[in-house]
């Protein structure tokens, strides 16, 4: 149960709303071409898979000091390992830009793995060509202070039903969220191919809404969805067609991303305007993670002690 404040339509209208923001956002940048990966940019392109995985956790470890640095998020002694692996070939045609699994409730072991496509140079795929460029954009979703950090803290939370519950909207908003975080708060230099990823990993995350709308109301065939995802959300046909397989075969999922993120930035705006001259970053986001994956809705209700936005999502 989603709790969601929003009719269909206005889901929808944000899509919308955000796709047009982001692909203007893009053509602000001082040169948009960054916001398309390009390995020929980067200045270290990895020999072979074996770098290429070491190139990720060497860049995870510069987020993780610049996050201490600059105390955006707490990060707890029990945290375990984020380990790096190649994806399955199995996994490939549904999750082209890869996946992580996070520790589960019972697992002793804490450690996280994230799975990321194979390596290849020479690739037209967007997830692979941002890996290359870049690989911190993805790694803020994925790993810290995305999936992994969110989701291991969850599962140390002392209610069970807290442990347990798991609503995909806060939890695919806060890692979505954290992409975007990590550029306003000074991790990447202005007019740098991350500025540019994040803003077209937002752009293709809003055309999302429109294909799983679209796609399961019978108004789209899979090919114009495709389409939608290479015009639309700035995508090549290889990641497109692995977007709309994905949409295809889980319904309403790919709407959690924006729709989550939208929530937590309106709860953000309205969480400083309480907290006034008090009002910490990090501290927010401490507040928002510690309660464990609840809908944005009811976060909000213990945050500001205002149910609101629950009773309209119980209309």
């Amino acid at each position: 149960m989603l709790l969601l404040p929003l009719d269909a339509a206005q889901v929808e209208m944000i899509g919308r709303v955000e796709l047009a923001r982001y692909r203007a956002l893009e053509a602000l940048l001082p040169d948009p071409k960054l916001a398309d990966p390009d390995p020929k940019r980067s200045a270290n392109i990895p020999p072979d898979q074996a770098s290429f995985l070491k190139a990720y956790e060497g860049r995870e470890q510069e987020m993780i000091k610049f996050m201490k640095e600059h105390n955006l998020v707490t990060m707890p002694d029990y945290l375990g390992s984020f380990q790096i692996r190649q994806l399955p070939e199995a996994f490939k045609p549904t999750s082209p830009g890869g996946f992580m699994n996070p520790p589960g409730v019972y697992d002793k072991d804490p450690t996280g793995f994230f799975f990321i496509p194979t390596y290849n140079p020479q690739s037209k795929n967007f997830y692979i060509r941002a890996a290359i460029e870049d690989p911190r954009p993805i790694l803020g979703h994925e790993g810290i202070p995305g999936h992994f950090l969110q989701l291991s803290i969850a599962n140390h939370l002392s209610d069970e039903i807290r442990r347990q519950h798991e609503d995909g909207m806060f939890v695919e908003g806060w890692a979505l969220y954290g992409e975007e975080m990590l550029m306003r708060t000074g991790l990447y230099p202005t007019n740098s191919a991350a500025q540019g990823q994040i803003l077209r990993l937002s752009r293709y995350r809003a055309a999302r809404i429109g294909v799983d709308v679209n796609l399961h109301t019978g108004r789209w065939s899979f090919e114009q969805a495709v389409k939608y995802f290479m015009e639309a959300g700035g995508l090549d046909r290889e990641a497109a067609e692995g977007e709309a397989a994905g949409a295809a075969s889980s319904p309403t999922q790919k709407i959690s991303y924006i729709i989550g993120k939208w929530q937590i930035m309106n709860l953000l705006g309205r969480y400083k305007d309480r907290q006034g001259e008090n009002f910490r970053l990090g501290r927010f986001h401490d507040d928002l993670i510690k309660n464990g994956s609840l809908p944005v809705s009811v976060i909000e209700w213990i945050l500001l002690d205002d149910p609101t936005a629950i009773q309209e999502a119980m209309k």
